[in-house]
């Protein structure tokens, strides 16, 4: 996993063509222009999830983690915690869907605040529990999530 800022995005383009291009989309593009949903950048190779919603306590939050898709989260407002982990080191709570490229773990993490303007993109052994509210006190966030189809 890797977190920074939108600023560095260029430090990260020898990870992958397809994380270069979703970084640069997040610096360039207006989210506020652009209502909650799906938009599609490059076919299923890479598309963008506008998300807004109210963090919630940590012990409400699901761990999860994919393996078609490599996860960039980015705060376009608000704040947020994420929790990170290895995948290998959690227990499964609902299996694998290859459909929906999801799975629920439990277990432990450390974790990272996120705010405006920072990004976490997690790899498909790294298990991931968003939306995780600071200190425990909600507040309003909207996310970008790109997802990257892994080659």
């Amino acid at each position: 996993m890797v977190f920074d800022t939108i600023s560095n995005r260029r430090l990260y383009a020898g990870l992958s063509s397809r994380i270069y291009e979703a970084l640069a989309y997040l610096e360039i593009t207006d989210f506020k222009t652009l209502s909650p949903g799906r938009y599609i950048i490059d076919s299923d190779n890479l598309f963008a999830l506008v998300q807004e919603y109210e963090s919630i306590p940590r012990e409400q939050a699901k761990w999860e983690y994919h393996r078609k898709y490599i996860d960039i989260q980015y705060i376009d407002e608000g704040i947020e915690q994420i929790g990170f982990g290895k995948t290998g080191k959690m227990a499964v709570t609902v299996e694998y869907d290859p459909a929906t490229d999801i799975s629920f773990l439990k277990g432990d993490g450390d974790y990272v605040t996120l705010e405006k303007g920072s990004f976490g993109i997690f790899y498909p052994d790294d298990a991931h529990q968003p939306k995780v509210a600071p200190s425990g006190v909600s507040g309003k966030v909207r996310k970008v999530v790109v997802k990257v189809k892994v080659d």
